[in-house]
């Protein structure tokens, strides 16, 4: 089975009918007017198992990260190693994220810690004919660095005004804004995305040419996040607005 993670620890080795790296020749002989191919911004984000499922364009990492609302943080303290899911936004070429000013990893975070954040779409559990060749379709992205703290208040608003926005649209304009007491007890911290990269999978799966003639069921089981109606609180009395409206028709879509 082939790992999600950039560098591949812990996968088995891709499977036989993978496509092949390219070599050096083929890179050379390369039609020179074909768009050029990002690579690694670093060592530490290339892509070294399954390196055809590497993504590196700006493009691709958007996209994953505007997806999601939640990513996951590891990092070590002196207690050990944690990773610790929250909730995430982009603005920008940075992603964002906030939390309590007396909570252990915004402290630790704000004391300048190299972190890796990771962020896992699954879009389905693709069968193989052979147990070693089941893999999974997915996007996902690990991004490297420092988060650095947003000191101004004025800049936390909009930061936070920012989050409202990904979360509903139109949202920030309704509900009631943070004080400035909760603006005072809350950090903000963005991460550039200059040092990330992407994998991606898509599409049937891959079975060895000696496992095609074999009685089994081989193909993709996808998975979706689906967007479910929305259930009004029961003091509720007021009218839908109109992200909740918008919300309803893309659950009947």
């Amino acid at each position: 089975m082939t790992s999600i993670l950039p560098d591949g620890s812990g996968s088995a080795a891709p499977p036989a009918s993978a496509a092949p790296a390219v070599s050096a020749a083929s890179a050379v002989t390369r039609d020179p007017s074909a768009p050029s191919i990002p690579s690694a911004p670093s060592a530490r984000s290339r892509v070294r198992r399954v390196a055809e499922n590497a993504r590196y364009e700006r493009e691709t990492l958007y996209a994953i990260v505007d997806a999601a609302f939640l990513c996951h943080i590891a990092f070590a303290d002196e207690q050990g190693s944690h990773c610790i899911p929250t909730a995430c936004w982009r603005e920008g070429e940075a992603l964002y994220i906030h939390g309590s000013n007396g909570s252990r990893m915004v402290k630790h975070l704000q004391q300048g810690a190299q972190v890796c954040v990771a962020i896992t779409h699954l879009d389905g559990l693709v069968l193989a004919r052979s147990a070693f060749n089941h893999s999974m379709n997915y996007r996902s992205c690990v991004i490297y660095g420092q988060f650095v703290a947003i000191d101004r208040p004025d800049e936390k608003r909009a930061s936070l005004d920012a989050f409202m926005h990904k979360i509903a649209p139109g949202r920030e304009h309704e509900a009631r804004p943070g004080n400035a007491k909760e603006i005072a007890a809350t950090t903000v911290l963005r991460i550039s995305l200059d040092e990330a990269a992407c994998k991606v999978r898509s599409g049937p799966p891959q079975d060895d040419v000696q496992d095609l003639c074999l009685a089994v069921w081989a193909g993709v089981l996808p998975l979706q996040t689906v967007q479910g109606a929305a259930i009004a609180a029961l003091d509720n009395a007021v009218p839908e607005p109109t992200y909740v409206r918008q919300w309803h028709s893309q659950c009947a879509d």
